[in-house]
């Protein structure tokens, strides 16, 4: 009887431990930009943490297309009509300096991050009595939003779309070195010169003041406006618990990262799916090879000025192999035999096939992560942002060519891809760094989950969090200390000066009168 009494017990010991282990968490994710490939990164963690059995909100300009169990969107409105009314020309951004450029993307993406937090929508979520265990943040210049995690006293996580730079390792308390990790906006990769390491050290002084002096009383005022209870912004601006990071050693360079700093680059990637049969009789009857011609999905192809249109069809009208171009007008005058013209396509399926040979892109960090996760050269023709950096990196590791838009005509293009084509390393590397991609202990989206829910085992994981987040810039530079030295050392270089003088003054002849007698 004691036997089985006990057996029972236990079966409900079990029984109860596997609920509050398998228990969902009730997540909130914040991806506010009209940006597709943005929307992109946030829907497919979301999912997942979803389809895992989390209860999971999205806050977002996109509506859902179709209804997914334990998964919720708060649709911003408006989000559009404010990209319509900041709108730039992208192509224009080509000849801004690494300043001028993250001056502009501040100034930009003020206006969308006061547009979330000011929808009705989302004013409606804050004035709820909802409570949440993690808010998930794309941050993006929009700092802001860290009162979501302060005003629903959850642990607070981030999801950084960039590579590592001041924006991250300055917020996370992580070491950045200017001598080889470069800025946003930079155009080097960790292999820099003395002028570049130059440049990127006055650049990083340069902007991590114009943040501190300018930015952040700006976020702060915004942050309060919208969540009144709330701390003050550096209080929750460095509370953060964990940083999930879109980058990847295939095609990044190594640099110093915390523990609560994750690399998942490649998260996005799917398993290639059959493609249209139309397309797929294109690429399978390319006996010569297909060359892919994307410029993204915020650059848009049909806005490129005449004269770089016509310079990359004189290039394209030279090869033997097949062109499939994302174009997103209807047609094109004067288009070479060679070329075929789609509003759309699957990018990463279309990667996947084996009879595509190169990727001609705008070098963005979503389209290099699928190149090389299929094991496809670059041909890159970076505008702005971390695109000059992505299609740098491409070059130094032997995957890719750049051709920058300022410099782009048919001469150079046609080099590069000649040479993109018929040099066969840059094949090569491409695979061997595939490879590399592929050879992970977990896929980049399960190691994004395992941290998530890790943060949840471990109540906002306090233990990873660097102890120089509790330093002020002169203890974590050390200056105070090197100021004390310094005090030190000149006290005695005086005294020992002081002393010098004393031992080395003359001393003066005592005359002794002798009297007459």
């Amino acid at each position: 009887m004691k036997i089985a009494t006990f057996k029972i017990f236990y079966f409900l010991w079990i029984l109860c431990t596997f609920i509050c282990l398998t228990d969902g968490a009730r997540i909130l994710g914040v991806f506010q930009m009209p940006s597709y490939s943005h929307y992109q990164l946030g829907d497919r963690i979301l999912k997942e943490l979803a389809a895992r059995g989390h209860e999971v909100t999205l806050i977002s300009p996109y509506k859902q297309m179709e209804q997914t169990k334990n998964f919720r969107t708060i649709v911003i409105e408006n989000a559009f009509e404010v990209l319509e009314r900041n709108v730039v020309d992208l192509f224009s951004m080509s000849t801004d300096n690494m300043l001028s450029t993250n001056l502009q993307f501040d100034t930009r993406f003020l206006p969308y991050t006061e547009n979330t937090l000011n929808s009705s929508n989302v004013q409606k979520l804050i004035k709820s009595n909802e409570k949440f265990d993690i808010v998930i943040l794309e941050r993006l210049m929009n700092d802001a939003f860290h009162g979501f995690c302060a005003h629903f006293e959850a642990h607070c996580i981030i999801s950084s779309p960039i590579p590592t730079s001041s924006w991250t390792n300055i917020q996370m308390g992580n070491a950045g070195p200017p001598s080889y990790v470069p800025e946003l906006s930079s155009q080097f990769s960790s292999k820099m010169n003395f002028f570049e390491r130059a440049y990127n050290f006055l650049g990083y002084l340069f902007y991590t003041t114009w943040f501190h002096a300018f930015m952040v009383p700006l976020h702060n005022e915004v942050m309060h406006k919208y969540f009144t209870n709330v701390p003050h912004f550096y209080d929750v601006y460095y509370n953060v618990s964990l940083m999930l990071i879109n980058t990847h050693t295939a095609v990044h360079p190594p640099v110093p990262r915390l523990p609560n700093m994750i690399e998942i680059g490649g998260y996005h990637i799917k398993s290639p799916k059959p493609i249209p049969k139309d397309l797929k009789a294109y690429l399978d009857n390319a006996k010569e090879g297909v060359i892919l011609f994307s410029m993204g999905s915020n650059l848009r192809s049909k806005d490129l000025p005449n004269d770089k249109r016509r310079a990359i069809l004189n290039s394209f009208s030279k090869l033997k192999e097949k062109i499939l171009w994302k174009w997103e007008n209807e047609s094109m005058s004067d288009l070479p035999g060679n070329v075929k013209l789609s509003k759309w396509l699957p990018q990463n399926d279309v990667l996947a096939h084996p009879n595509v040979k190169l990727f001609v892109t705008h070098g963005g960090l979503l389209s290099t992560l699928e190149a090389i996760y299929h094991g496809i050269p670059l041909v890159g023709i970076p505008v702005y942002g971390d695109q000059y950096s992505n299609m740098r990196i491409a070059e130094d590791y032997g995957y890719g060519i750049s051709v920058p838009y300022e410099y782009l005509n048919e001469e150079g293009l046609t080099a590069a891809l000649e040479q993109g084509l018929k040099n066969p390393t840059f094949s090569d590397v491409a695979k061997r760094r595939s490879k590399i991609m592929h050879d992970d202990q977990l896929k980049p989206l399960d190691k994004a989950i395992f941290w998530i829910e890790y943060i949840l085992r471990h109540n906002g994981g306090k233990h990873l969090k660097s102890s120089s987040l509790s330093f002020n810039i002169l203890q974590y530079l050390l200056l105070d200390v090197i100021g004390f030295i310094s005090i030190i050392i000149a006290i005695s270089i005086c005294v020992c000066i002081f002393a010098l003088k004393k031992i080395r003054r003359p001393h003066k002849k005592v005359t002794i009168s002798k009297k007459k007698n």
